[in-house]
C-alpha cells in the first residue's frame, strides 16, 4: 500500500473523530481537555490497527480467502456504516473526566481496528500506517474541537460523508 493511500485512509478514518470533536467544541471545553482528547484519539488510532492487524493475520491462517476481497469488503462495510450513521442523531455527552475521554477516543477509533485487520492481509509494515493514523487523527481531533460551533452547523455531516466516500472508493478499488 502506497504512502498516498495510507494518508488518504488516515484522513478518512479521522473524519468521525473530527465531526464529533467539532460537536464537543461547542461545549467550550478547557484547553487541557481539548489536548487530552486529541492525544487519546491519537493513541487509540495507533494501537487499534495493531490489534486488528494481529487478528487479521489469525483470520487469514484460519480462513483461506483472497486478501483483496477481504480488504475491499471491510472498507465498503465501514463506508456504508458511516453513511448510515449520518441518519442517526448522535448524542453528545459532556466530557467529565479522563474515563469519558478514553471512551470517546475508543469509540472514534473502532474503525481503525477494522482497517488493522485489512492491513494484516495486504501490508507487512503496520507501524508506519499506525504512526500516520495516530498523527492525522490527533490533528483532526484538535482542529475539530477548535473549530467547534463555527463550522459544526455548516459542515458536521459532510465530513462524515467524505470519510465514508473515501472508504467506499478504496473498497471498490480493491474489489475491481
Amino acid at each position: 500500500m502506497s504512502l498516498f493511500v495510507i494518508l488518504i485512509l488516515a484522513v478518512g478514518l479521522s473524519m468521525d473523530a473530527f465531526s464529533l470533536a467539532m460537536i464537543y467544541g461547542t461545549l467550550d471545553l478547557k484547553n487541557n481537555m481539548r489536548k487530552l482528547m486529541s492525544v487519546m484519539v491519537g493513541i487509540f488510532h495507533f494501537f487499534m490497527p495493531i490489534l486488528g492487524y494481529q487478528i487479521g493475520e489469525l483470520i487469514l491462517k484460519l480462513i483461506k480467502i483472497d486478501p483483496e476481497i477481504l480488504v475491499g469488503t471491510i472498507f465498503i462495510i465501514l463506508g456504508i456504516e458511516m453513511i448510515l450513521s449520518l441518519r442517526q442523531e448522535e448524542k453528545v455527552k459532556l466530557l467529565t473526566g479522563i474515563l469519558s475521554v478514553v471512551f470517546f477516543a475508543f469509540t472514534v477509533s473502532i474503525d481503525s481496528f477494522s482497517i488493522g485487520i485489512s492491513f494484516g492481509v495486504v501490508n507487512s509494515n503496520i507501524i508506519l500506517p499506525c504512526i500516520i493514523f495516530s498523527l492525522v487523527s490527533a490533528f483532526f481531533t484538535y482542529i475539530g474541537v477548535m473549530l467547534g460551533k463555527k463550522l459544526s452547523d455548516k459542515f458536521g455531516n459532510i465530513t462524515t460523508l467524505i470519510g465514508a466516500i473515501i472508504l467506499l472508493a478504496l473498497g471498490i478499488s480493491y474489489l475491481v
